[in-house]
């Protein structure tokens, strides 16, 4: 496991191609054991745009989180039908 990078309250790792992110608990619900998955996407906007024209309701619409050497850090939250928290993950190249 190497790590990626680190931001506030948040650390990524490369797990052999799976990308693990482990976070303090940011509200009162999400402070119990759980794991969220990441849905890499090349476009996250039109993709979110889709997901919501099916339905799915956005926690948090996508949005800059982090600013990486090469590139710009795009997340977008959303629950599955058992309100398990997924999100969407674009990594956005400069330049």
């Amino acid at each position: 496991m190497r790590l990626l990078f680190q931001i506030p309250k948040m650390a990524f790792f490369d797990c052999g191609g799976v990308r693990l992110m482990l976070a303090v608990a940011e509200k009162p619900e999400f402070d119990h054991p759980s794991s969220t998955f990441y849905f890499k996407v090349a476009e996250i906007q039109a993709v979110a745009e889709t997901l919501k024209a099916r339905g799915v309701e956005f926690e948090t619409p996508p949005h800059l989180l982090a600013r990486m050497p090469d590139h710009d850090l795009w997340m977008a939250f959303f629950r599955d039908a058992d309100r398990n928290l997924l999100a969407l993950m674009s990594e956005v190249r400069r330049g």
